[in-house]
């Protein structure tokens, strides 16, 4: 979320933590766990001595038709081993060799799995060795999940959402945990699109909040959680809070996802450069805590163009993607905050380095005039057309709330709609959540400032587990109308008072169409919008 909510909290990377400091802090965040909630909730436990663990389950990553990552994290050193098979039986297994998981890495890793055979559902589980003595080794954990397929008659149904344990509203035993990943579970998608703020690094999460009708909102609690993360372990331990949830358990082991970052994965409104003025951080170097950030991230998220290996705060690689599944959908990963120009009055007449940098938009012109697929989905982790403030003058996404000609951000978009038109590149449909509410707005230029490109459409949709927010306003450059909205009156209402979101993409393999529905917890379907493939624009 990118707007502040009044009254709410929000030099050399350390040394990475030892062995016996990571595996206390996972030891207390279980007993946290446990004492909380007990029975379902209750993660498995750590053994103290013996065999190494994956208290933490699994999940897979970047999944395409031949190929697709497995993540696990151990209690100790171990070497991860994967096995797939076409059953759940395993009767017959492929072994991949994964790497030695140790503290360089907080015990996490993944492996890469390829050769796989398209448009198949795949059983794999996850064994944990000793290093030392290969004999001994953890229970198994197993998931699943489908490969792209090659044939376009095979169809595709995805969901997405995001912004998850934020604005102090997190696993709550009372009323289940984090619900909506049961709910999308069940659903059974081909996979899950997080659309950023994955973890809230900067919203710190009490025992207990009160609701203004009196009711008692419970929180599980972990040390991580206490203040915000500055620390490599204290980003570490914000995705392991999320992990301590049953729910989102069992769906990583079921639906893989495609994941992207926006800004409480380092912390609020963040942008390269940023010196902060906030009494809560002793580092305020916000590059600093970036480095860091992206580390637990690459750690934690199987994404393919990530890789965290050797100590400190290095990362390889980029959070943008382009993502294959199959010949209906290419999946377009975009990092709208690790290349933005500063957050400003959005005035300028000229900004080439934008909300994407120069070179991100160069790639992404060159990957979507190289596309074949039917659709191409535009990920992005914050809206277009949609008015993000921060502060009482500076604008946080592309919007900057002048309804003329583009201005500031609003210059690059104009050129990739430009370039998207004039090179007639059909079916692209822009996705993200961010705005803590569902909608879907429609882009056309006879409404707009700026005329130069195809109609489109942008859908909204989260948070999956974190606070409510009303409706923000729309800048009309791009001319968007606002077909459907729903969003709560206040600001920041628990998810006991308001739904919580996600949407749904279903491409039919016969006909080609994409049918969009915004969804709300408890199994509503709100809007429906069935688009039609091969047009530039609709």
């Amino acid at each position: 979320m990118s707007q502040s909510i009044p009254g709410r909290p929000h030099g050399t990377a350390g040394p990475v933590p030892a062995r016996r400091t990571v595996l206390r802090g996972s030891l207390a965040a279980s007993a946290a766990l446990t004492a909380a909630g007990g029975g379902a909730f209750a993660s498995p436990a750590f053994a103290l001595s013996g065999r190494p663990a994956a208290a933490w389950g699994v999940q897979t990553g970047d999944v395409t038709a031949h190929s697709g990552l497995v993540w696990v994290r151990s209690d100790r050193p171990a070497r991860m081993i994967v096995e797939t098979s076409a059953t759940a039986s395993f009767r017959r297994v492929r072994r991949h060799q994964g790497p030695l998981l140790g503290p360089g890495t907080d015990f996490t890793g993944t492996t890469a799995l390829g050769g796989l055979p398209a448009g198949e559902q795949i059983h794999y589980r996850v064994t944990l060795a000793d290093p030392d003595d290969p004999r001994r080794t953890g229970e198994p954990v197993t998931g699943t999940f489908r490969t792209a397929p090659e044939r376009r008659r095979d169809g595709v149904r995805f969901l997405w959402s995001g912004d998850i344990a934020g604005q102090g509203w997190g696993i709550n035993p009372d009323i289940g945990g984090f619900r909506a990943y049961e709910e999308m579970r069940r659903l059974d998608p081909d996979f899950f699109l997080c659309s950023g703020d994955a973890i809230y690094a900067d919203g710190v999460i009490e025992p207990r909040v009160t609701l203004p009708d009196g009711r008692i909102w419970r929180n599980i609690t972990t040390p991580e959680k206490a203040k915000v993360a500055e620390t490599l372990a204290e980003y570490r331990g914000n995705f392991r809070y999320n992990l301590l949830d049953h729910n989102a358990r069992a769906f990583n082991a079921q639906v893989p996802s495609i994941v992207q970052w926006d800004d409480h994965e380092v912390r609020n409104n963040w942008y390269p450069g940023q010196i902060l003025d906030d009494a809560r951080y002793t580092e305020k170097n916000v590059d600093v805590l970036a480095a860091r950030a992206s580390r637990a991230f690459a750690e934690y998220m199987p994404v393919s163009t990530l890789h965290a290996r050797g100590g400190g705060d290095r990362v390889e690689g980029r959070m943008h993607r382009v993502v294959r599944y199959g010949p209906l959908l290419d999946v377009f990963v975009l990092d709208m905050r690790s290349y933005r120009n500063a957050n400003s009055p959005g005035r300028q007449a000229d900004d080439t380095v934008g909300i994407l940098g120069a070179e991100q938009l160069a790639w992404l012109k060159r990957e979507l005039g190289r596309s074949r697929a039917v659709w191409k989905v535009l990920a992005a982790d914050m809206p277009l057309g949609l008015v993000v403030t921060d502060g009482a003058t500076d604008f946080e996404a592309v919007a900057q709330g002048d309804p003329g000609a583009p201005l500031g951000r609003e210059l690059q978009i104009a050129e990739l709609l430009r370039f998207v038109k004039h090179r007639r590149i059909t079916g692209t449909v822009w996705l993200t959540a961010d705005v803590h509410y569902t909608s879907a707005q429609h882009y056309a230029p006879e409404r707009a400032a700026f005329r130069d490109f195809a109609p489109f459409w942008e859908f909204v949709s989260g948070p999956l587990a974190a606070g409510g927010f009303p409706a923000n306003a729309l800048d009309m450059t791009f001319g968007p109308d606002r077909v459907f909205v729903r969003a709560p009156e206040r600001a920041n209402l628990s998810p006991m008072e308001t739904p919580q979101y996600f949407g749904e993409v279903d491409i039919d393999g016969d006909s080609g169409e994409l049918t969009v529905r915004l969804r709300a917890e408890g199994g509503l379907v709100l809007f429906s919008k069935v688009l039609q493939p091969g047009r530039v624009g609709q």
